[in-house]
């Protein structure tokens, strides 16, 4: 009987490292949401192309279902209103990102800032910020905003 209470227990409560690893991939998803968000944020007026280009950005790193995006997105845009730096994310994004990782973050921030068409001063000098964060070198920046500016049309 009391065999069976604790294998009950220990079936209902995760080992602690597999619920840190959870913890690490939600502060990596909000982390990266939240880069993606300031992208959106930089723009004068937020519209539904950019909107959709943060969703599409998430749901290509991450495997996760349309409400969790949602979701997701909706925290990030509270976290970044709040955030006073961007040093803690990015620092997390640079422990649990390799390189390949980081450039294809950096080319989906372009694609956010091009969605509605325009490239704004205040998007150019949030990514180029981010990108210095992240030590991304200056040529892959370069080659990920021209294949975000060839994507966008």
């Amino acid at each position: 009987m009391l065999r069976t209470i604790r294998d009950l227990f220990a079936a209902l409560v995760p080992p602690p490292q597999a619920a840190d690893l959870a913890g690490v991939d939600h502060t990596l998803q909000l982390a990266t949401a939240v880069m993606l968000v300031e992208v959106m944020r930089a723009d004068v007026e937020i519209g539904d192309a950019e909107r959709r280009a943060v969703i599409d950005a998430l749901r290509d790193k991450f495997a996760l279902a349309d409400d969790e995006i949602a979701r997701l997105v909706e925290l990030a845009e509270q976290t970044a209103r709040d955030a006073s730096d961007w040093f803690g994310f990015t620092s997390h994004i640079n422990a649990h990102f390799e390189m390949p990782a980081k450039l294809r973050m950096i080319e989906h921030m372009w694609r956010v800032a091009y969605a509605d068409g325009q490239l704004s001063a205040h998007e150019q000098h949030v990514l180029w910020r981010v990108a210095d964060l992240l030590h991304i070198p200056h040529g892959a920046y370069v080659h990920a905003k021209m294949r975000a500016r060839g994507d966008s049309g």
